[in-house]
């Protein structure tokens, strides 16, 4: 057995989103590597007995005040926190209404805050048993790439970047080490509601595949492994640092495959 396959026993960790796509493939990871596992969402996750489910909104800080006070206590504390829930939005500036623009904003950014705000105390006390407590931000291409059709995405995952920096800041006197990872276009549930609902999906598709140096979507576990090493015991001197995993979208320039 290899020293990775249990690096995290003895670790207890929350995942935010973690019902389906990259929080239920990072969830099944952790468990995989030895830790004991809580996942919230709005419900539960299916066929997964090794995970504990709390059920909260991250829209709504009362219920995930108390869904992190129950996933401590059944899960024994809370060392490590992957903020993972998020929504999306399309639209350039002018089309999405003040409505829209708080709802999204809300979740993707406050629910990141009301999350952390509730487990720093766990975290703390984790650092002092354990040496370190981390936490992981989802994040995405979006925050550092201009992408067309998703200011509004865009804006908030610029946030998340900013704020992760922030966070690593206030609390690396305390230990508690904070990263996000900057995922490209993911192949899960949320974007293939998208493609569905397009005019063409597999035309859709295939420019989201294109648009990727790769020539392909990232899949949630290629995600799922970048939060685990970020949360790793083992990389206990990584902090403030946004890790991309978007098929290298961000930092390739290469020429178009031919049709």
């Amino acid at each position: 057995m290899s020293e990775h396959s249990t690096e995290f026993a003895g670790l207890a960790a929350l995942v935010t989103g973690g019902a389906s796509g990259i929080g239920l493939a990072t969830a099944r990871l952790l468990t995989a590597r030895g830790a004991r596992v809580a996942v919230l969402d709005r419900v539960k996750p299916e066929q997964d007995p090794g995970l504990y489910p709390v059920i909260a909104d991250v829209a709504d800080d009362r219920a995930v005040r108390a869904a992190v006070a129950d996933a401590a206590q059944a899960i024994g504390g809370l060392a490590i926190l992957v903020n993972n829930a998020g929504i999306g939005a399309a639209g350039t500036v002018e089309d999405n209404d003040d409505d829209e623009w708080h709802r999204v904003l809300d979740v993707n950014v406050l629910g990141i805050v009301r999350a952390t705000r509730a487990a720093l105390p766990l975290l703390r006390r984790a650092a002092v048993e354990h040496g370190q407590a981390v936490i992981v931000n989802t994040c995405s291409v979006a925050a550092t790439a201009g992408l067309p059709n998703r200011a509004l995405y865009s804006a908030t995952k610029g946030a998340v970047y900013s704020l992760t920096l922030a966070m690593a800041a206030d609390h690396v006197a305390e230990r508690i080490r904070v990263n996000c990872v900057n995922p490209g276009t993911a192949d899960t549930p949320w974007v293939q509601r998208l493609l569905d609902a397009s005019p063409d999906p597999e035309a859709e598709r295939a420019a989201l595949n294109a648009r990727q140096p790769m020539g392909r979507l990232v899949s949630a576990d290629e995600v799922a492994t970048a939060i685990a090493y970020l949360a790793s015991p083992l990389a206990g001197a990584t902090t403030g640092t946004a890790l991309a995993v978007d098929g290298g979208m961000q930092g390739l320039r290469v020429r178009p495959r031919p049709s």
